[in-house]
């Protein structure tokens, strides 16, 4: 199966998680919310499929390019 590493656009907060890993999320469903800039950035999945890994938590400062989840389709 191929994997989708998801990654983080631009450097902030992660504020909320939205997915487990075992969970499916349909492409375009909310992985994660990123504050930055004073702004909530939701990040999408660009893939439908299964999380296999989530490498963050509610509070963590992330960096641009940083992995947030792994997704399986």
């Amino acid at each position: 199966m191929a994997q989708e590493i998801i990654e983080a656009p631009l450097p902030g907060k992660i504020l909320t998680v939205n997915v487990t890993v075992g969970n499916t999320v349909e492409e375009g469903g909310l992985v994660c919310t990123i504050e930055a800039m004073k702004m909530e950035n939701p990040i999408l999945s660009p893939v439908k499929g299964s999380v296999k890994e989530v490498t963050i938590k509610p509070g963590q400062i992330v960096k641009t390019g940083e992995k947030l989840a792994l997704i399986e389709y």
